[in-house]
């Protein structure tokens, strides 16, 4: 059955249906109902093996009482049933449930302990409804939606049949409790009354004599990337039960197939004494799960993916063959963008990402990229951001002032109704698969920026909060970006002391890009024709047309996501041996770096960035096979980036302004006849020294770097001791 006619039967059973159609449902009843349900079980064949029917004997001999039925199978054999399914789901299910035992009886006829009780749970390949398109009309019919689970309660146990017994006759009752939110209706006055003199109210539970199942609450909420600009996401309770309970955890992409429920409103909710009998009449809406699809293996990105029919992948391998596809791509990112060539190629870097790995002891190795761009304002950092929130599968973008530490990883909070403390992931939580991009990352809190150490490296969140400990899966990129301490990028200090961010978070950052707003007057000219075009529409860019529009590159990235792992040639990993090795010897960069007042130090970490680079470039390319060519981009990316910024140097644009050039002079003449050669001082103490002479500390700090530039002055831990060397 293809998805475009399982679409249509969807729709059709969503209170679409004819008369006659109605006519012919009336006239099946339950034993009309059951005997097919009985048929369909015992004659399906799929493969030619009587499907349903081994898999209720598999599933009992490893002690689960459910059969998983596909709708689509339902529908071939019996449209008709199926429609009656579809329309009356908690009655016939119940009838179902019915035929799995008769089915089971027949089957076993010598097993001691009869048939067990059944759970019959349905999947379905149709193209699900979205949360914010459920309407009165879905009431009590079966639906099918796709969200994520931000929420879920603690397992519980429910009665399904309750046993009361009068506390003055001992008369005893029976009563089912229908599936979902639904409570129990316990009968006000005794039965044998005119017999009795019983009392009003006289019924009490006998705990041991009812029945009893699992239960669980989840919450489901649409997916970001669905969610219209401007809108808040919607989501709605899920009532779990028996085998459906604690399959899912919060961060995870589901579809779920269930019942749109209603239930009465609790007293006082929202209601004044005027609009109560407006308040009796509205009910809340939940969801009575009888299916869950989940993710499947180590695919995080589940249900958030476009589709991708055949045209799409037809495309996606001929583009795979251009020897310029990776050109094309980093073209493609920010295409009104000027400028900013090797960031756009460190981000198509990110949201393909490397390969994740298990090892055989367990432990994972991450694959995702993370990025921080750093530096002046009006460098296009936002936007940036803001691309890559439309261009990848899966993102959340976010401001740094705006979020706390449960915001970005989880909460714990406590359900109103029932008292408990239970988990509501986060952005990270929610972004699992995907990329988190964090605006303005340097006005975050300090101790809101510690939060999400684990969750860049780990790939995880782990939380003991009001009694709950547990680890939630955060297989998330982060793409930062943040303002230098004074504002704005100062050419005369050194990179360290511009990056108010400890060495454990920078560590964990792949690519560090310093971006700078550079007075340039060729440049600066081409950036304002660019957004002159820009603003005046006439879309006559100096920088090339986008190569690939968003669309395409979504399904691009999602196709080499889902179906690309790249691994490491022997070459490959022989050369990247040799950069790292170079990288953490060179002389120039060593001792600034190991020191005490290193900022980015160059560790294991940044070899392993290297690697998730070079496999993310392959992945680029749908190649299984990491090459040189790979791994020297990959160097290159990370040395333009990382190492720059790490580097003790400082920028090599500097340029000294001419009203400054007599003074400069006048200073430097002075530190060569009071400091000796080879002699040792603090750049503070220097500093101090060369103000008692002069009042001007811009001319003091252009001459010491002036001599820095021409290697007359050598300096040490990031410019804090300098020694006269010439």
């Amino acid at each position: 059955m293809s998805g475009f006619e399982s679409s249509q039967v969807y729709y059709t059973f969503q209170g679409q249906t004819t008369e006659q159609e109605n006519e012919d449902e009336a006239k099946m009843g339950k034993e009309e109902a059951l005997i097919k349900f009985i048929r369909f079980i015992r004659e399906w064949k799929n493969d030619d093996k009587y499907f349903y029917r081994e898999q209720l004997n598999e599933n009992v001999s490893k002690d689960m009482h459910l059969l998983l039925v596909d709708i689509d199978d339902l529908y071939n054999f019996d449209s008709k049933l199926c429609s009656m399914l579809r329309n009356h789901p908690f009655e016939y299910l119940k009838i179902f449930e019915e035929a799995c035992q008769e089915v089971y009886a027949s089957l076993n006829s010598e097993d001691p302990f009869g048939p067990p009780l059944f759970e019959v749970q349905i999947r379905s390949l149709e193209d699900p409804r979205m949360l914010r398109k459920l309407d009165s009309e879905m009431v009590n019919k079966m639906i099918v939606v796709p969200g994520i689970i931000t929420s879920a309660s603690k397992s519980q146990i429910k009665a399904s049949k309750l046993c009361v017994r009068c506390r003055n006759c001992g008369d005893t009752k029976q009563i089912i409790l229908k599936s979902g939110l639904a409570g129990a209706y316990v009968p006000g006055h005794c039965d044998r009354a005119s017999q009795e003199k019983c009392p009003p109210s006289p019924y009490y539970v006998v705990p041991e004599e009812c029945e009893y199942k699992d239960y669980q609450s989840l919450k489901i909420q649409e997916a970001p990337e669905l969610v219209p600009t401007g809108e808040m996401p919607r989501s709605f309770t899920v009532s779990c039960e028996r085998n459906l309970v604690d399959k899912v955890t919060p961060g995870m992409r589901v579809v779920i197939v269930g019942i749109l429920s209603i239930l009465n409103r609790a007293k006082g909710m929202g209601e004044s004494k005027s609009s109560s009998t407006i308040g009796r009449t509205v009910k809340i809406s939940y969801i009575s799960a009888i299916g869950i699809q989940k993710e499947s293996g180590e695919n995080s990105l589940g249900f958030a993916l476009p589709l991708l029919k055949d045209d799409d992948k037809e495309k996606i391998m001929t583009m795979a063959k251009d020897p310029e596809i990776y050109h094309k791509i980093a073209k493609s990112i920010g295409g009104a963008i000027y400028g900013g060539d090797d960031i756009k190629k460190a981000i198509a870097c990110l949201l393909f990402g490397g390969s994740s790995k298990k090892l055989p002891d367990g432990m994972k190795l991450r694959g995702e990229i993370n990025i921080l761009l750093l530096g002046d304002p009006s460098t296009a950092k936002s936007q940036m951001l803001k691309f890559v929130e439309r261009a990848a599968p899966i993102a959340i973008y976010t401001s740094g002032k705006g979020s706390s530490a449960a915001g970005l990883t989880a909460a714990v909070i406590k359900n109103s109704q029932s008292g408990e403390f239970q988990l509501e992931g986060g952005a990270m939580v929610l972004a699992d698969g995907g990329v988190v991009c964090i605006d303005e990352f340097d006005k975050m809190r300090t101790i809101d920026r510690v939060a999400i150490h684990e969750a860049m490296e780990q790939q995880t969140i782990s939380i003991a909060k009001a009694g709950i400990t547990t680890i939630l899966n955060s297989r998330t990129s982060v793409l930062a970006a943040a303002n230098p301490i004074m504002g704005r990028y100062d050419d005369l200090k050194h990179a360290a002391e511009q990056i108010d961010f400890q060495s454990a978070i920078l560590s964990r950052f792949d690519c560090i890009f310093i971006v700078r707003d550079i007075r340039d007057e060729e440049k600066d000219r081409k950036l304002a024709n660019h957004i002159v075009s820009l603003h005046a529409g006439a879309d006559n860019f100096d920088v090339e047309k986008t190569e690939i529009d968003i669309e395409l590159l979504k399904k691009y990235i999602t196709y080499a996501k889902v179906h690309c792992s790249p691994r490491l040639s022997p070459e490959a990993g022989s050369l990247l041996k040799d950069f790292y090795v170079k990288d953490r010897t060179e002389s120039d960069f060593g001792e600034g770096t190991r020191s005490k007042g290193g900022r980015i130090p160059i560790t294991v970490r940044q070899l392993e960035a290297i690697v998730r680079l070079s496999e993310s470039l392959a992945k680029m390319q749908l190649r299984d096979v990491v090459t040189r060519e790979n791994v020297e981009e990959a160097h290159r990316i990370f040395k333009i980036s990382t190492l720059h910024a790490a580097k003790s140097g400082i920028s090599s644009n500097f340029s000294l302004p001419e009203e400054l050039k007599g003074d400069v002079k006048k200073v430097q003449e002075l530190i060569r006849r009071k400091f000796a050669i080879g002699s040792k001082l603090s750049y503070s103490k220097l500093q101090e020294e060369l103000l008692r002479f002069f009042n001007n500390q811009r001319s003091v700090e252009y001459a010491i770097y002036g001599m820095i530039k021409n290697q007359e002055i050598k300096n040490f831990e990031s410019r804090r001791i300098l020694q006269r060397i010439k």
